[in-house]
């Protein structure tokens, strides 16, 4: 098993983080989009795991 494998989640998870955090920023900052940054960013998280959890039980049955 190698890192190679969960290259697309990984990069997913990241950006979903980056774009968490701006959102946080934002919602801070009072500024507009900040909600919809935190949902994309969320809902970006979310789509990486997902697909990390799937590559995972491929590898595993293999």
């Amino acid at each position: 098993m190698s890192l190679k494998q969960f290259k697309v989640p990984l990069v997913l998870l990241v950006i979903g983080i980056i774009l968490t955090i701006v959102g946080a920023m934002f919602k801070i900052q009072h500024k507009p989009y900040g909600s919809l940054l935190l949902t994309a960013g969320t809902f970006i998280e979310f789509c990486a795991i997902f697909l990390g959890i799937i590559k995972l039980i491929k590898v595993a049955r293999q």
